[in-house]
């Protein structure tokens, strides 16, 4: 019975002692408890980071002079389309830096379609995103993208997203937005 009563009490001082670690310092005086001690393995607290921040200019996207659609036509007279790959939806997401700048993410979707006396196979399908400002191109990227139309299908869709695009805190509030179908990009690289 003795040991019992002996265990109780150990295991009640034990938890009263971490109990008191805990509670280091009057709250508000900035005191590091064990937990917290814990979490960030040491007596020192890590700085708090700063929120990206989702309420920032983010511009309307912008179509490339000519980059809406590509048609591949037939001989003859008639000229008839034999496929086309047109832009669909697109899309843009701008989150504000701690530092002032902005990080954009643009996706693009493309229809490829068969025309007539077109067929179904493979295509190419060349998508061009430009974000700039006035001549100063951040960012000009080409992507190719294969895809197929399958047989007894008309269409296919495909989508690129690019990510990773940074726009410089001085123009983080004027930029632009472009995308195209081909290889017409504007501007010059910055």
């Amino acid at each position: 019975m003795r040991n019992g009563l002996g265990r109780k009490a150990g295991w009640t001082l034990a938890v009263l002692g971490l109990s008191a670690l805990t509670g280091c310092g009057a709250p508000g005086e900035g005191g590091l408890g064990l937990g917290d001690m814990l979490l960030t393995a040491g007596t020192t607290q890590a700085p708090a980071q700063s929120a990206e921040i989702r309420d920032v200019y983010c511009p309307t996207i912008e179509v490339i002079d000519g980059g809406a659609a590509i048609q591949v036509r037939g001989g003859g007279e008639s000229g008839a389309v034999r496929s086309q790959v047109a832009l669909g939806e697109v899309a843009r997401e701008c989150i504000g830096q701690p530092d002032g700048s902005t990080l954009v993410k643009v996706g693009v979707e493309a229809q490829a379609l068969v025309g007539v006396g077109g067929s179904s196979g493979r295509y190419d399908v060349p998508i061009q995103i430009v974000v700039k400002d006035g001549s100063t191109v951040f960012a000009n990227r080409s992507r190719r993208v294969a895809t197929a139309i399958p047989a007894g299908q008309s269409r296919t869709t495909v989508s690129v997203i690019e990510e990773g695009i940074v726009v410089p805190a001085a123009y983080a509030n004027s930029f632009e937005i472009e995308v195209g179908l081909g290889g017409r990009a504007t501007g010059r690289r910055g």
